[in-house]
């Protein structure tokens, strides 16, 4: 596929059986750290879920130590320093387990998705290798991945209960997040932020609301065809777990799109001064807006959502108006 940039990342078709290994046991060594890390941060709360983190934690020592006993007998003691960093289709996670305050809903989340990356990065290197132990090893594994995948269902059983679990729609609503709603939050917060300046720099520098109009919506569908190939073109969602590009691509680049009209459409009415009092209402609707999905969705804290979309969009919306103004 074609790239605007250098891409030092290898393909994953590309890695040997030593190099395959060596990349599980690293996966593996990490996912430890993190189910040990969540069963601190959480203890005190819920105690229930730290036992089980700690359970899972276990669990996945036990892969990295059968891991390395078939890796030393095959190919000796020293293991290639490849990590999922280094491979193209990986995508690399938020560190939740590094902010100040972690939430039970997030580690949910975070569980469900390393767990199901896990399953599908050893089915994809089952098929890739030959060797029959190796493939037996990774087979086992995956079915074992599989199986802790619904794990992230049984944190803190007590503290939803039945109702909630059920109303969260379980892996429909976790896909749903991977697949929609985090690229296409992406791509709103996109256009709605990166095409404010444009639009309003114009709008003061020429008092034309028709060339405004024209300016926002060139920005907007150009924000949203770059949004979108760049999406489409993250990973391929083989790996990850985070499904079709082309459907990530679209929400990306629609909802970039999306974004970026709304505070351009206002310019469709003839009088200026209406027609920026409208859209300034609309970015002030647009930034909330986000705020209100990260919250809602995504779990980030409502004020630090606010902080991180309202505040960096004024500032964006500042800078518009005073270079037209220039």
């Amino acid at each position: 596929m074609f790239r605007l940039w250098p891409d030092s990342r290898r393909d994953f078709a590309s890695l040997s059986e030593r190099e395959i290994l060596s990349l599980a046991i690293a996966a593996e060594e990490e996912d430890g750290r993190i189910y040990s890390e969540y069963a601190m941060r959480l203890g005190q709360t819920y105690p229930g879920s730290a036992a089980l983190f700690e359970g899972m934690a276990a669990e996945e020592d036990e892969h990295r130590r059968r891991l390395l006993d078939l890796y030393v007998e095959l190919f000796g003691t020293r293991l290639v320093p490849i990590r999922r960093e280094h491979v193209r289709g990986f995508l690399n996670r938020k560190p939740l387990w590094l902010q100040k305050t972690l939430t039970l809903e997030q580690a949910r989340q975070q569980v469900w998705e390393m767990e199901e990356g896990a399953y599908r990065f050893y089915l994809a290197a089952a098929d890739q290798v030959t060797d029959v132990g190796i493939r037996k090893l990774l087979g086992d594994l995956a079915a074992a991945e599989k199986g802790h995948a619904t794990r992230a269902d049984q944190i803190d059983d007590q503290v939803l209960g039945q109702e909630g679990r059920e109303s969260e729609g379980h892996e429909q609503h976790r896909q749903f997040l991977l697949t929609y709603v985090q690229p296409g939050l992406a791509g709103l917060m996109d256009g709605s932020v990166s095409t404010l300046a444009p639009v309003f720099a114009a709008a003061f520098a020429t008092g034309d609301t028709h060339q405004t109009f024209l300016v926002g919506l060139a920005a907007a569908v150009g924000a949203g065809i770059s949004m979108g190939f760049t999406e489409a073109a993250s990973d391929d969602g083989r790996l990850t777990g985070r499904g079709s590009p082309i459907k990530r691509g679209l929400a990306a680049g629609i909802m970039t799109a999306v974004g970026g009209l709304g505070h351009a459409l206002p310019y469709l009415i003839a009088d200026f001064f209406t027609a920026t009092a409208v859209a300034i209402a609309v970015v002030l609707i647009e930034l909330w807006a986000i705020a209100y999905i990260q919250n809602r969705y995504m779990q980030t804290p409502f004020w630090r959502a606010v902080m991180q979309v309202v505040l960096g969009g004024s500032l964006v919306f500042a800078a518009g108006i005073l270079i037209g103004n220039a």
